[in-house]
């Protein structure tokens, strides 16, 4: 009977205790559901501030010769912002310093490696920013490279802000905190506006000069937004006591494992980007404007892969990488598949929209100023391209966390280079017939092919189960109907506006 008794104290205990898991498993997804929604406001806050910023800068610049030498001034710092600093940093550093046994001189020790040798780049840069910026415009004169240098110099400080931003925003991560990061992004649009906002009546020259300022301005509020949190979430201590016992604490293999992860995933991560800074190289050599046509068309392009798929990715990749590490395969698999279907419907509506809405789009957002018709016909063309490669770019951005969360760093870069290799290829033959729309176009088959062999990489027995669900039919039945709402939708916008 006692034991009868007991027996049935532990089957009640263990029915406790799953009971318990099941609710901590529900209300972390509750709770990795609402981060996700927080990190896409964030996001989307910060975009919607940025294309304030680029209305306002198509009505003072348009598409002119100075538009074109500020955006080439300024996509140097964010090619190695998004490579260096959000792409391979982030998913070299976070999966190492979660196997880190002493985190915060592990961590004291990568931030001041790359801090001091972003700063002696910098230096290089300002001293001699021809050089640099003959590589980005190939295609323009001695006269042009010469007046886009400074400007060059001025805006390659923003790199080492925003690797600043980077750390501090990982750090943040860890502890799944991701709004600080989402909205902080606003800062540095804000201070653009409030400068166009004061000089829009100046001449473009000082305009420009002003923006490259402001850049910098935007670039310090982040990083103190940054600090704020990091006291806030007392992970300051981290680093403090990283300083103080850096000379008493080995971490000579977990930086070396960080090498080995980081160098394949700074190729790994720079598919699009080297993609973009090919096609702002080659557009020199297109008309006058093209530069700026693809910039303009590329923030629309950005907007929903940024509150859509990078927020997603975003709050998944600790949880992910946590799950792996302790062997909790199927747990990771569960954020995937759910994270799919969420994106495969968001993505693939924001799609169609960007592909039919192309013309209203541009209207409503610049066409006024000294940005005519003209220039929003050229740029529809070019955002529908880019609009091609959405939902692929965004669902490989999913499946290469599992690649980077278990450490796959080195077939990453392999995948990458299969699909740069696509792009560029791509790029040279259709902008002879298509111009910039070709350049857009040429990313999203690079973008296709990223996806495509990144889900290979992943499984593809994997994936092959998950389409096979309802909701396939479910996805297409809803792309069918709102691609002839929208449809319909466009010609009565365009009756409108023309």
């Amino acid at each position: 009977m006692i034991y009868v008794k007991i027996l049935h104290i532990d089957i009640f205990l263990l029915y406790i205790n799953i009971t318990i898991q099941y609710l901590q498993f529900k209300i972390k997804n509750i709770m990795r559901l609402k981060s996700i929604f927080t990190n896409s406001f964030g996001i989307l806050f910060s975009r919607v501030t940025g294309l304030g910023r680029d209305v306002l800068m198509a009505s003072a610049l348009g598409a002119s010769v100075w538009s074109d030498m500020f955006f080439v001034a300024f996509k140097l710092p964010n090619l190695f912002r998004r490579i260096f600093a959000e792409g391979a940093f982030t998913q070299a550093f976070m999966p190492s310093f979660i196997a880190s046994k002493h985190k915060g001189v592990f961590a004291t020790a990568i931030f001041l490696r790359f801090l001091l040798f972003l700063i002696a780049f910098s230096l290089v840069i300002t001293f001699f920013p021809e050089p640099i910026t003959k590589l980005l415009a190939w295609g323009w004169n001695a006269t042009l490279i010469t007046k886009t240098s400074p400007l060059t110099a001025i805006n390659f400080w923003y790199l080492d802000l925003i690797f600043i931003v980077t750390f501090l925003a990982t750090l943040l991560q860890y502890k799944e905190h991701f709004a600080t990061t989402a909205m902080s992004t606003a800062l540095l649009n804000i201070s653009m506006i409030a400068a166009l906002w004061i000089y829009m009546k100046d001449e473009p020259k000082t305009v420009a000069y002003v923006l490259s300022f402001a850049v910098l301005i935007g670039g310090s509020l982040q990083v103190l937004a940054h600090l704020v949190a990091l006291k806030k979430f007392n992970l300051h201590k981290i680093l403090l006591g990283g300083w103080k016992y850096r000379k008493q604490k080995d971490v000579h293999e977990e930086k070396k494992h960080f090498n080995t992860l980081f160098l394949p995933g700074i190729l790994g991560n720079s598919t699009p980007q080297i993609s973009a800074f090919i096609d702002t190289i080659l557009a020199t050599f297109l008309m006058t404007g093209s530069v700026s046509y693809l910039f303009y068309a590329n923030r629309v392009f950005q907007l929903p892969l940024a509150i859509i798929a990078i927020a997603t990715a975003t709050v998944l990749f600790p949880s992910v990488s946590k799950a792996l590490k302790n062997n909790q395969e199927h747990i990771a698999y569960a954020h995937l598949d759910k994270a799919f279907w969420l994106l495969s419907f968001l993505l693939g509506a924001a799609m169609l929209g960007g592909i039919l809405l192309a013309e209203p789009i541009v209207w409503l957002l610049f066409e006024r100023g000294k940005f005519t018709s003209i220039e929003t016909f050229k740029t529809v063309s070019v955002l529908q391209m880019y609009m091609i490669g959405l939902l692929p770019f965004g669902l490989a951005k999913l499946f290469s966390l599992f690649l980077y969360a278990s450490h796959r760093h080195l077939k990453a870069a392999k995948i990458a280079v299969y699909s740069l290799v696509a792009s560029v290829t791509s790029s040279l033959i259709l902008m002879q017939f298509m111009g910039a729309a070709g350049l857009a176009l040429a990313g999203s088959i690079g973008g296709w092919v990223l996806f495509i062999f990144t889900v290979r990489e992943v499984g593809l027995e994997r994936f092959t189960q998950m389409i096979k669900s309802k909701k396939s039919i479910y996805l297409l039945l809803f792309l069918t109907v709102m691609g002839i709402i929208l449809y319909f939708f466009n010609l009565l916008l365009l009756q409108w506006i023309r």
